[in-house]
């Protein structure tokens, strides 16, 4: 196999060939991969969004060819909107349910291309390019879902795939880390300047990036730690009122776009 297509719901996608390796990160229904390295019963991948890499089970592997791959990966796509909806692959024996955030490639007037083939879609859908205001209310949408270190779904998701996801959601890419996300984007001097839809970086006691959320209104922030929360944000960084402390320490604020 030289190169696939996420054909579950949800797919994970671990830092060593072993289902007891850590969760790096999740492909989700449409995502699109290429694979890199195999071994006998998995595949490394390289996600064609993220270029983020990482092992597969090679049972969980639907593989493309090239001429499929290149159009899908160069096609038009909608970004699933509901939590979580049934999708009829090929009659009632044969349909799974896909997660917030799913790729419905060459989708246009409640269809989709999948393996060649024309289905349909019955649920809501992202597309296009949206504000800063339009991201709030994605996030949002998220709101107590649960924290799971590698997540990206409304089922368990990090803090980095949840401004990711949302990011995406809206039609701006982000890449997978809150490290590398930091690297984008214009920093600003005060949290006065920021606008909701920014993201703010928190760092550890060795300076390194380990956190981000997502800017609200009135110094607010929306971020997943333990479950996806609002807290407040002053210039030392995210203060819980239920923990009466400050859990994140501010690094920086970015205006991505």
């Amino acid at each position: 196999m030289k190169q696939g297509i996420c054909n579950l719901s949800i797919v994970p996608v671990r830092a060593e060939a072993s289902d007891k390796s850590e969760l790096v990160t999740q492909l989700l229904f449409g995502d699109l991969f290429k694979v890199i390295e195999t071994r006998k019963d998995w595949l490394k991948i390289r996600m064609t969004y993220d270029k983020y890499e990482g092992w597969i089970d090679r049972k969980q592997a639907f593989e493309l060819d090239k001429t499929v791959f290149d159009e899908l990966k160069s096609s038009a796509s909608a970004i699933t909107a509901d939590t979580l909806q049934l999708l009829d692959l090929n009659g009632a024996e044969n349909h799974l349910f896909i997660p917030q955030g799913s790729c419905l490639h060459n989708y246009q007037n409640g269809k989709f291309t999948w393996s060649e083939k024309e289905l349909n879609y019955n649920g809501q859908v992202f597309t296009g390019i949206m504000n800063k205001p339009e991201l709030i209310d994605i996030a949002l949408s998220y709101l107590n879902a649960p924290y799971l270190w590698g997540g990206r779904t409304p089922f368990g998701i990090d803090c980095s795939g949840f401004s990711q996801i949302v990011y995406k959601c809206g039609g701006h890419k982000l890449p997978r880390d809150a490290s590398q996300q930091a690297l984008l984007g214009e920093p600003l001097s005060f949290i006065e300047e920021a606008e909701p839809g920014d993201l703010a970086f928190f760092d550890n006691a060795e300076g390194l990036i380990t956190h981000v959320g997502i800017l609200l209104a009135n110094n607010y922030i929306i971020h997943a730690s333990g479950k996806v929360r609002i807290d407040r944000l002053d210039q030392h960084g995210i203060y819980n009122s239920e923990a009466r402390a400050h859990t994140h320490r501010l690094r920086v604020i970015k205006q991505i776009f």
